[in-house]
């Protein structure tokens, strides 16, 4: 198999050193690493694979002779610089929201849509954490019994948010415990032992931003815009691992138990379902995994075609740095780069 030259854009960031030690891990052969950031991660050593590489600032001459990179750096920067590695030959995986809703771009999970991908993509795009695990549960569902509509709440991680809201959760916590008032600079209110229903900005329509990437990059994702969905996002002071309750309708009825049968055996999903016993997915179980977990599967008795589920994923890995992998591991498989 063939080395790869890889690149890493936001290579300083949570999700940018989630990249790094996902990479580290994968089958993919390495033969260099280009860590790109911001001039205030520039310089800091990193290690992969018994070598230090450093961190540079990110410039589009760095992107010369790499096969593909890893974009983390947010939609401003994404949109700047991603049309520089491509045209310079990258394949470009983006972390970003910059792309995803482009036709010209795929929206890729690899265990969901993988085949869309052909090799001739120099751009493709990495869904919102929240919706990566969500279509990992809905696609076996919908290819069984054809989903009509879906409702979701959102019950998100700080860490969605980046390094600074986890020490800000941190430091309200301790802030608390001590009986100080905590400061509150990247929610617009206290985090610590409260709950916000607010991710993003909100519209016009009473909608947030987060909300809308859920029903459009869905619909996208798996192939079908008629499904109807809606999306509440709310922000839990939890550290690592978002969670979902999902109410599904479908067109065939499926049973609880059907559906569970149907989701074990799915690639990369995780059934983890007995409440007598007081099994169920949580996030300080999903920490750390790249799977998607599921559980609470019950019937909704007030539609004829009704399902709860209860889905939960590490949204550092499955819901951004894994996934990013993954895709580039497909491309690896297929020899598509």
């Amino acid at each position: 198999m063939s080395k790869y030259r890889v690149g890493i854009v936001g290579a300083g960031g949570a999700v940018g050193q989630e990249m790094v030690r996902v990479l580290e891990k994968s089958f993919i052969p390495v033969a260099e690493l280009r860590l790109l950031a911001t001039e205030r991660s520039a310089g800091r050593r990193v290690s992969f694979r018994g070598r230090e590489w450093t961190i540079e600032v990110t410039e589009p001459e760095r992107f010369t002779g790499l096969d593909f990179a890893l974009f983390s750096a947010g939609g401003g920067p994404s949109r700047k610089l991603a049309p520089e590695a491509v045209k310079r030959g990258v394949t470009v995986i983006d972390n970003s929201s910059a792309w995803r809703m482009d036709p010209e771009v795929p929206l890729v999970v690899p265990e969901v849509n993988g085949e869309v991908l052909t090799g001739k993509e120099k751009l493709i795009a990495n869904p919102n954490c929240s919706t990566i695990q969500m279509v990992m549960v809905l696609k076996p569902i919908h290819d069984a019994a054809r989903i009509k509509r879906v409702v979701v709440t959102t019950f998100q991680a700080v860490s969605g948010s980046g390094r600074k809201a986890v020490l800000e959760l941190e430091d309200q916590v301790r802030a608390y415990v001590k009986g100080r008032e905590a400061e509150n600079k990247v929610y617009p209110h206290r985090i610590a032992f409260n709950v916000l229903p607010h991710i993003d900005k909100f519209d016009e329509t009473g909608y947030t931003a987060e909300e809308w990437k859920m029903v459009r990059e869905t619909q996208k994702i798996i192939g079908d815009e008629k499904i109807e969905i809606t999306a509440t996002t709310v922000r839990v002071p939890v550290f690592r691992g978002h969670s979902e309750s999902v109410n599904i309708e479908t067109e065939k009825k499926i049973l609880p138990d059907e559906a569970g049968k149907l989701l074990a055996r799915t690639p990369g999903v995780v059934l983890v379902d007995d409440p007598s016993h007081a099994l169920y997915p949580m996030p300080i179980t999903a920490a750390g995994r790249e799977e998607t977990f599921v559980g609470r599967i019950r019937e909704d008795f007030t539609l004829p075609n009704g399902l709860n589920l209860w889905v939960v994923a590490d949204n550092l890995l499955k819901g951004a740095a894994g996934n990013a992998v993954q895709i580039a591991e497909y491309l690896v498989n297929h020899d598509l780069l």
